[in-house]
């Protein structure tokens, strides 16, 4: 699996995630970023690191359409985008809850960039798949956690491609993360938190499913 130039991710990004995170649905975009080092392909592990078990179970799962960049581009209006789109792929943005809430001085990126916290498939070419139109669905060891489809995002993708290009270049091979539906272990009761033992499966309809097991060092 190639490392991408940049992993831009978009938080909040499903009313329905917004609302179970005790969120209101943004009125912009919540962008953070993830350490291009962590991603990994399907059927790699995803390994919780000592750092992440100090403060109780909190690593998380998020089942996530991801979005490649075809070329550099800057600037780009939302009726362009589509023209800057490579392919698309199955992600996982895997959280460390306590990292990203408390850990970090209110900054989300040091709980979703430890090693092997950015599951991706291969992509697929983007010709003829509409991104709004897409079913997804989450299982951990077996049982369903997110059954969501991306025609409920609050932003579509050609509208967060061009925010994002907006005095910013993008470069080729960047990834987008475009947000997760409802239904992630930390918004559960008790809280469903990955441990040694789980495989966690992301299928999008159309893109593929992206499969990893889990293990804590």
């Amino acid at each position: 699996m190639m490392r991408p130039p940049a992993v831009f991710c978009i938080g909040r990004n499903y009313a329905d995630h917004a609302k179970e995170m005790n969120a209101t649905p943004p009125e912009r975009p919540t962008v953070f970023m993830k350490n291009p080092a962590s991603v990994i392909a399907s059927g790699e592990t995803i390994r919780i690191p000592t750092i992440c078990q100090e403060h109780g179970p909190q690593v998380d799962f998020e089942g996530e359409l991801a979005v490649i960049i075809g070329e550099d581009c800057r600037d780009v209006s939302a009726e362009q985008a589509s023209n800057y789109i490579d392919g698309y792929a199955v992600a996982n943005d895997v959280s460390a809850r306590w990292w990203q809430k408390q850990g970090a001085g209110g900054q989300w990126i040091r709980g979703k960039s430890f090693d092997t916290f950015c599951p991706m498939t291969e992509p697929v070419p983007s010709d003829g798949i509409d991104p709004q139109a897409l079913h997804l669905h989450t299982n951990v060891s077996g049982a369903r956690m997110q059954d969501g489809n991306t025609a409920d995002m609050i932003f579509p993708v050609v509208d967060l491609i061009a925010e994002l290009s907006r005095g910013t270049t993008l470069l080729k091979g960047t990834v987008i993360l475009t947000g997760t539906p409802a239904g992630v272990g930390a918004a559960r009761t008790p809280p469903r938190f990955l441990e040694t033992g789980d495989v966690v499966e992301v299928h999008i309809a159309g893109i593929g499913t992206l499969t990893n097991p889990v293990q804590a060092d």
